[in-house]
């Protein structure tokens, strides 16, 4: 399936990008990317319309980038701005430039229509500016696979149980049913598992001596930035649904990138209300998370080298399946709406409806 381009990806944090040439690739379009001296961030098209060498293999001078062919130069705003050896400059002599938005130490990038990114909305949550909040960022998680399979995984609370039971779930939550609700702009899926042992992400971070209620919330904003907003909470406690930031409270924020159609990018970090300013807690939670997006990376990979061999038949379907279901069918949509350039709504929410 084509990729939605007319949207927000995440090339990398903050910390990524400096003065030096980055190539980065977002819906198989090869982009180089830079720190210029005035602090902002520039994407161009990573390709020399003269001989197509990538940009990325020349050297930046100032805050102009020079082919490693021949020379030819080009401005932050993508204009050719020399031709070594003629004083003309084509009016074919440019590159593509791509729409850069960053806040919270995140990297967005577009890769549509340049003219229709300022009227859409980037993500955000109002917990990355609460004092009361911790945000940490991680890794960027590698995989061989196709990103709609890698966002469906994160509108799928089921999994959990079977795929990680020694971090972020365990067996007490195989026959808890899944709610699902699919009429906002966001699909979201969800389930309490009560009166059960912590898992092991919460028996290194709860505190916890005895049984605990604990959700799965799973967020996913089309086309491709998921949160899963998941804690615990003593029984005692009684927390009803929207008490959630009573117990311990954590948001795993995904910003799912498409590569190519078989190589995927997760920039993976979390938000959360307990251990506040405490970096070693962080770097723990890091290693917990590390185990439980290799179990994913692990199903991930050989479901997308199943899907390249011949099939007897098309995969069932059952009833947890709700929720990718319609997330296919909107991310389908939307390809169908950027090639008849019926654009539609913007498509991200300015935050996460998460109460």
């Amino acid at each position: 399936m084509p990729f939605v381009r007319n949207a927000w990806y995440v090339a990398g944090w903050s910390k990524d990008f400096g003065e030096e040439l980055r190539a980065i690739t977002i819906t198989e379009q090869n982009m180089v990317m830079f720190r210029a001296s005035d602090g902002r961030i520039v994407a161009l098209e990573d390709r020399c319309p003269h001989r197509l060498l990538p940009l990325s293999k020349g050297k930046r001078i100032g805050d102009t980038v020079q082919c490693g062919y021949h020379g030819m130069t080009f401005g932050i705003d993508g204009k050719c701005v020399r031709v070594p050896g003629q004083d003309n400059l084509p009016a074919s002599a440019y590159v593509d430039t791509f729409p850069v938005y960053e806040a919270h130490g995140i990297v967005w990038v577009w890769p549509g229509e340049a003219a229709l990114a300022a009227d859409t909305p980037v993500f955000d949550m109002p917990e990355f500016s609460d004092p009361n909040w911790h945000a940490h960022h991680g890794d960027g998680l590698h995989l061989k696979a196709n990103y709609l399979n890698v966002a469906e995984n994160l509108v799928d609370p089921a999994h959990v149980s079977f795929v990680h039971p020694t971090t972020l779930g365990s067996a007490a939550s195989e026959n808890v049913p899944v709610h699902v609700s699919t009429s906002g702009d966001q699909i979201v899926a969800w389930r309490w598992i009560k009166d059960s042992a912590p898992v092991g992400f919460f028996q290194n971070f709860g505190d916890f001596t005895g049984n605990v209620d604990r959700w799965h919330y799973y967020y996913l904003h089309l086309p491709s930035t998921a949160v899963i907003d998941f804690g615990s909470a003593a029984v005692e406690a009684k927390l009803e649904e929207d008490e959630r930031d009573k117990g311990v409270r954590i948001f795993a924020l995904h910003f799912v990138t498409p590569v190519t159609e078989d190589y995927t990018i997760d920039h993976w970090m979390h938000l959360r209300n307990t251990a506040v300013g405490d970096e070693a807690a962080s770097e723990n939670m890091d290693k917990m998370f590390r185990i439980a997006f290799a179990e994913d990376k692990e199903v991930l990979e050989a479901i997308h080298i199943e899907e390249q061999r011949p099939q007897k038949r098309k995969p069932i379907r059952i009833a947890i399946d709700k929720g990718p279901n319609v997330y296919r069918k909107r991310i389908r949509d939307l390809v169908e709406a950027e090639a008849t350039e019926d654009l539609g709504a913007p498509l991200h929410p300015t935050f996460v409806q998460h109460d």
